[in-house]
């Protein structure tokens, strides 16, 4: 069917079985996570300036969401494999309304370890649902549309990088924080007062978060999800063996690097508009939420593309422009630069999915083993932050460490040249 329409992405599925509702149920998952993941460069500007962090510290935010995804990823899918993907998308929905809940006892005791910790717990539930709704979007209907499907469904998520900048901006940001100078003029006790009340804005943001997650973990419980079965065959690899399988370890390789980059890429914009042009946070999140945007529209933009073109191909002439644009970042200067890393969202807003699709097509029985090992690539986001902020604090400029981000879009633009341009049948 060749139609310019993305919802007919859904309608075409439920002409032979009824996968219409499973599908929206499902992609209202992609919104839900991606909704959280961008509160995170809100949190990290606003916990930086309440405990005064340096850049490093700042990252472990996302060193503590994405060291999840590694330790969680093969859990999830020996959960998955066992139980159904039901069972792991409700096992996910569960960690997820625990962690946002922990936010209230983190923000009691005024403790940054604790933070993390109740983000940690949040993430477990995150990768679970990912290792589980990624890979069920991907084989919930015709496999020739199973890129297009991921990519759509993703757009969604991409919806959520819009709004999550702006709300989190009004809701958790707040007034303007104190510079570190105005910090340290405090005395013991008004250091702690101002910690405390700036720690406090993020209770209520993740209280209402987590009632909406327990909600839909219990439509999850009540309605009935088709379990498909992507092969006949059982699975006789372990999950060291599965790298070997077709293009899972490039996969994996890919993903590592480029969840890294997007991480880092989204977690610092607000940093960066404040180190590099010395804009307030207020002002920023602006840029934020048109950076999520723009995410969202490249998300659709790249589902109607695959109509015409390869998955392949796309990838391909995305991360050449996003390589650019990271040149661009790392030697011009001004607020240009900030413009070329908001553009720079818009390409890379089909890599994931796209390199999830193409990672484990033609896995077979492996295909939930590939999964977890996908998603267990995103410890990327956990690793290539702290490494870049690292440069920030030891070079003392913040344009140098895009020089990590451009080395990760080169190795997934050497992923792209695997697979050959053949006509897309999407």
């Amino acid at each position: 069917m060749n139609t310019n329409n993305p919802e007919d992405t859904f309608s075409s599925l439920s002409k032979k079985r009824n996968y219409g509702f499973p599908l929206i149920l499902i992609t209202s998952l992609f919104f839900f996570w991606g909704f959280i993941h961008n509160l995170d460069p809100i949190l990290i500007k606003h916990l930086r300036s309440a405990f005064q962090l340096n850049h490093f510290q700042a990252s472990l935010v996302d060193s503590s969401v994405f060291a999840a995804y590694f330790l969680l990823a093969i859990p999830a899918g020996m959960i998955i494999q066992k139980y159904g993907y039901k069972t792991g998308i409700l096992v996910g929905l569960f960690f997820f309304a625990a962690g946002c809940f922990m936010f209230v006892p983190a923000a009691n005791t005024i403790s940054y370890p604790f933070f993390l910790g109740a983000l940690f717990v949040l993430s477990c539930g995150l990768a679970i649902l990912e290792t589980a709704a990624n890979p069920y979007i991907t084989v919930l209907g015709a496999p020739e549309k199973a890129t297009q499907r991921l990519n759509f469904a993703q757009s969604f998520n991409g919806l959520a990088a819009s709004i999550a900048p702006i709300v989190g901006g009004i809701f958790i940001l707040g007034e303007e924080p104190k510079s570190q100078q105005e910090f340290s003029g405090l005395d013991q006790a008004a250091k702690l007062a101002y910690i405390h009340a700036e720690t406090s804005l993020v209770k209520g943001p993740y209280i209402i978060l987590g009632l909406i997650i327990l909600l839909v973990m219990l439509l999850f419980l009540f309605v009935k999800l088709p379990e498909v079965t992507e092969s006949k065959e059982k699975s006789t690899k372990n999950f060291l063996q599965v790298l070997g399988v077709k293009n899972v370890g490039w996969g994996v390789l890919a993903q590592f690097f480029y969840i890294g980059a997007q991480i880092y890429v989204f977690s610092f914009l607000l940093v960066f508009a404040e180190d590099a042009i010395n804009m307030k946070g207020q002002e920023a999140k602006y840029y934020a939420g048109v950076a999520g945007f723009l995410f969202m529209i490249g998300r659709f933009a790249g589902t109607f593309f695959m109509k015409y073109m390869s998955p392949q191909k796309l990838l391909k002439i995305y991360s050449v422009i996003s390589i650019a644009l990271t040149i661009w970042v790392i030697f011009g200067s001004g607020i240009s630069t900030l413009y070329a890393l908001v553009v720079l969202t818009f390409f890379m807003s089909i890599m994931f999915p796209t390199i999830f699709a193409l990672g484990i097509e033609g896995a077979g029985a492996e295909t939930k083993s590939a999964s977890s090992l996908l998603i267990m690539s995103i410890v990327g986001g956990a690793i290539i932050p702290p490494i870049a902020s690292k440069i920030t604090d030891i070079l003392g400029n913040i344009h140098f460490s895009y020089i990590v981000p451009l080395l990760c879009f080169i190795i997934v633009f050497l992923f792209s040249l695997r697979f050959k341009n053949k006509k897309s049948s999407i």
